[in-house]
């Protein structure tokens, strides 16, 4: 079936974790052997390969680089021009796989349509170019609002203004504040422009603020339920209805801290923790069970978002095992129309709104 991941560092790994994602995972993996400068070298599981393998035809495609004043102990850029440039090089890249026929970049809902169709056969996927949509995950190399402007022209169309701590724009995970003027400025302009809210990782002050202030469409990329896993990072029951409200589609995200509690990084072990697709499944169900319908959830997996198979779910070898959740989603009782919402038509139905 025809699958969605709303959220992929795919530019991030290709740069900064130097993989060549032309390349099959095993290549990638064989290619780290022996390498410890990354928690989850040798444990890749995404390429363009296994994208296609998995009939993951479109994914929302980040760049990613965070601004760290002097006191900020995160892995970052020490000024927002340098965060800007190498935004700007993860662009580049992504450029570099239009131009050679493995990616196709998505900015409107006629190149959407196109795309789809192109996709609809099934027929010789290996062959077909991987659709992304652009998206910056952290606003914090938006060195003014002009950049945005520049941004966008450059195909960007979706945006969370924080990612971990705190942020020039907003405050994210591990971190709390309300919107600051500037971030307020940027919630505004991105309405403006028409860039899609990305309320993920936004704390719990500033998701609220920027709910009140954007009117534009709003989802979340990856996220979970704090509900079953207890964490800033994960939404709140009134968040989620909240989302429900706006129209929200909620990307479940696979990164194994969030979805089993009291993980322990670099102890803890998928198996050990029975962390499997059901699990993901979970929060999937928990949030169907809050909107009374199966309208707002999605995949958006973060897979190898500097994680890998060691902190993913145990059923997964590659990410075209996304193929299992259709099987899993039927055993609950979901139907076929819900199961295709869930791995496709809700982000589609999204997107055809926010577009047209």
């Amino acid at each position: 079936m025809f699958a969605i991941d709303a959220h992929l560092d795919l530019s991030m790994n290709a740069l900064e974790w130097n993989r060549d994602l032309t390349r099959s995972t095993f290549e990638i993996n064989s290619r780290e052997q022996g390498l410890h400068d990354k928690p989850d070298r040798g444990n890749a599981l995404v390429s363009l390969s296994a994208l296609r393998k998995g009939n993951i035809g479109l994914v929302v495609a980040t760049q990613i680089a965070r601004f760290v004043a002097p006191e900020n102990s995160l892995p970052g850029w020490n000024s927002p021009a340098q965060a800007w440039a190498q935004t700007q090089g993860q662009l580049a890249w992504y450029q570099a796989m239009v131009e050679q026929g493995e990616m196709r970049q998505i900015r409107n809902w006629t190149e959407l349509e196109a795309h789809l169709a192109d996709w609809k056969d099934g027929k010789e996927l290996e062959k077909k170019p991987v659709g992304f949509i652009l998206s910056l995950e952290g606003a914090d190399s938006i060195v003014n609002l002009d950049y945005l402007e520049k941004a966008y022209k450059s195909g960007l169309r979706a945006l969370g203004p924080a990612h971990y701590g705190p942020g020039r724009y907003a405050f994210g995970t591990d971190s709390s504040a309300p919107l600051s003027e500037n971030g307020k400025a940027l919630i505004r302009k991105m309405d403006e422009l028409g860039i899609i809210l990305d309320t993920t990782h936004l704390c719990d002050l500033a998701f609220w603020d920027a709910l009140e202030i954007y009117q534009g469409p709003v989802w979340a990329s990856h996220n979970n339920c704090r509900t079953l896993v207890d964490h800033n990072r994960q939404f709140s029951d009134d968040m989620i209805k909240a989302l429900i409200d706006r129209g929200a589609v909620i990307g479940s995200a696979m990164d194994a801290w969030m979805l089993s509690p009291g993980w322990e990084r670099g102890k803890s072990t998928p198996k050990e923790r029975n962390v499997s697709l059901e699990t993901v499944i979970d929060h999937m169900d928990h949030i169907c069970q809050i909107a009374g319908n199966a309208n707002h959830i999605g995949i958006g997996s973060d897979l190898d978002g500097a994680f890998g198979k060691e902190q993913s779910p145990h059923d997964l070898e590659t990410i075209s095992d996304f193929q299992k959740i259709p099987t899993i989603l039927a055993s609950r009782g979901y139907s076929d129309q819900d199961i295709q919402k869930v791995m496709h038509r809700n982000w589609i139905d999204f997107l055809e709104r926010a577009w047209t």
